[in-house]
């Protein structure tokens, strides 16, 4: 359910302190006095179209949120927002489609803001072996799978490590769009089992990434390492908020046994 608009001096003082900004610090931002500022979040100043959308680019608003900074200033919202299936998103499902198959064999993701899966490549199914069929009714949200002790859980050998970085993700996810959704997500998976660190990286083996060490039915390791890419210069909601997650091997046994793995279906086909 979506949260109903505050007026827009409100919204803007709100998105201003998530940022850390004192209005001094905005105001010089966005060429304007303080006083300037500070009429327009007590409501004594009705700011324009484009001071809106000045403002929402300096406070790195996402174009949801920016839509919804434009109405409760009086104006039209200015984002369109369209299902993936819709016509002028062929070409977008072509480069993914492109992307998750060219990333075989190695695992590769695709997920909205909420973390819901969207789409995968084949070698992904190894993250989903052992997950309770609950977890994978649609929409799957891939965070939760992750954690959740009838997921992926009980497998990742690094759970708290893994968790701790999952988390820490999120919550700067809640930071950076406000979203009610992934707040009451982030709650969700803060309850479920699993440890608790607030230690990221393994110095023994002098880490630069949080791995994700998964243990396969066989009692094998394989450890991973991800990477995002988003559309960068998105001027739609649904496209902006959309996330391809790609995994890597982490070490030379993880590449050598997803290779193996690939080669029969290659062989098939």
């Amino acid at each position: 359910m979506k949260k109903p608009l505050r007026p827009f001096g409100e919204e803007l003082r709100t998105w201003r302190q998530r940022r850390h900004l004192s209005q001094l610090e905005l105001a010089t931002e966005v060429d304007i006095s303080t006083r300037h500022l500070s009429f327009m979040e007590t409501g004594r100043s009705q700011a324009s179209r484009s001071m809106v959308l000045r403002l929402a680019n300096k406070l790195d608003v996402p174009l949801r949120e920016r839509n919804d900074l434009l109405i409760a200033a009086g104006f039209a919202p200015m984002y369109p927002s369209r299902p993936l299936s819709d016509p002028s998103f062929h070409s977008v499902r072509e480069a993914v489609d492109l992307i998750l198959k060219g990333h075989e064999p190695y695992p590769a993701l695709l997920v909205d803001r909420h973390w819901t899966l969207v789409s995968a490549n084949k070698a992904a199914q190894a993250f989903m072996v052992g997950v309770a069929p609950e977890l994978l009714k649609p929409p799957v949200n891939v965070l939760r799978m992750s954690l959740h002790p009838n997921g992926s859980a009980p497998g990742i050998v690094n759970l708290a490590e893994w968790r701790a970085h999952v988390l820490s993700r999120l919550a700067r996810d809640v930071e950076i769009t406000a979203d009610a959704t992934l707040s009451e997500l982030l709650t969700e998976l803060r309850g479920y089992p699993g440890g608790e660190t607030h230690f990221v990286g393994d110095p023994a083996n002098a880490s630069v990434v949080v791995p994700l060490k998964i243990r396969t039915p066989e009692g094998a390791v394989l450890s991973f390492f991800s990477t995002t890419t988003v559309f960068g210069t998105a001027v739609e909601v649904t496209l902006s908020e959309l996330v391809l997650e790609a995994f890597y091997p982490a070490d030379e046994f993880t590449a050598a046994a997803l290779r193996n793995q690939a080669m029969p279906a290659q062989s098939a086909a």
